[in-house]
């Protein structure tokens, strides 16, 4: 896959899907929604352990500590708490494990 696509799919997925998403679940508070989603992009502060702190072959999903399957099931969790912000922080934290997941695939299978 061209590197343009990817990077397009990635920020796509992190900064402009949160909003779509938002509509879908919280069509009356959508843009909070979506802001909150956005913010939770900053469980990316754990690259911060790693060195080098950024590695574009590297698999985030499962090699930083709030992107490990731990993690997704405290994200999980929070879908439980009665808040629509809680929840909203919650998917944002599953949406961003999900759209890192599909950059490892996309450096897995060489798409």
């Amino acid at each position: 896959m061209p590197d343009i696509i990817q990077f397009f799919l990635h920020y796509g997925g992190h900064f402009l899907a949160p909003f779509a998403i938002g509509r879908i679940f919280w069509r009356e508070h959508w843009w909070k929604a979506g802001l909150i989603m956005v913010a939770a992009n900053a469980i990316d502060i754990d690259h911060l352990l790693a060195d080098p702190i950024f590695d574009p072959g590297r698999c985030s999903i499962g090699f930083h500590p709030l992107h490990t399957g731990w993690a997704a099931l405290a994200y999980a969790a929070m879908l439980a708490i009665p808040s629509w912000k809680w929840r909203a922080l919650g998917l944002g934290c599953l949406w961003h494990l999900a759209v890192d997941s599909g950059d490892c695939l996309i450096q897995i299978t060489g798409l």
